[in-house]
């Protein structure tokens, strides 16, 4: 009988990294957390500040830009990225229904007016539809046709 002991290197080396990983934090849904306890209220005063740096830089921008993404998304991503540390930096998941919270009253605040108008599609009228149509059909109908007529005439083709 064989023996089906794992080996021992690679046993010890994940006993290993599971003691690490509990001892040191959770690895949970690939993202590292520490065991910190959440502090929601420390959340909710440092959040502001990501706004209000946010505000500051939209400011800069004419209102009537404010609905075009190229020309503030590096102010967006400076305030998505505060909001991610501030609430890593109290202990809390992110995103959490508190910060999403307090992201969509940003959103609101700023792109409530960034409506974009539903383009209502209709088909192209009968003639063109009908030739859009037929070109694909008869043409693959002709390259079919092509084929199996070469194919017949394959001795005097090809001699």
């Amino acid at each position: 009988m064989e023996n089906c002991a794992p080996p021992p290197l690679p046993l010890l080396v994940l006993l290993l990294w599971g003691c690490c990983c509990t001892q040191s934090g959770n690895l949970q849904d690939g993202l590292y957390h520490s065991r910190r306890a959440c502090n929601e209220t420390l959340m909710l005063q440092r959040l502001p500040i990501c706004g209000q740096e946010f505000e500051e830089l939209m400011k800069q921008l004419d209102t009537k830009k404010w609905c075009n993404l190229t020309e503030f998304i590096v102010f967006y991503d400076y305030f998505s990225n505060c909001t991610e540390y501030e609430t890593i930096g109290v202990g809390c998941f992110w995103p959490n229904p508190l910060a999403e919270g307090f992201i969509t009253n940003i959103h609101r605040q700023f792109f409530s007016n960034c409506t974009s108008e539903r383009i209502i599609w209709e088909d192209p009228p009968d003639e063109i539809l009908i030739t859009l149509i037929l070109i694909p059909v008869v043409l693959t109908a002709a390259m079919i046709s092509l084929v199996v007529w070469c194919g017949k005439r394959s001795d005097i083709l090809w001699h």
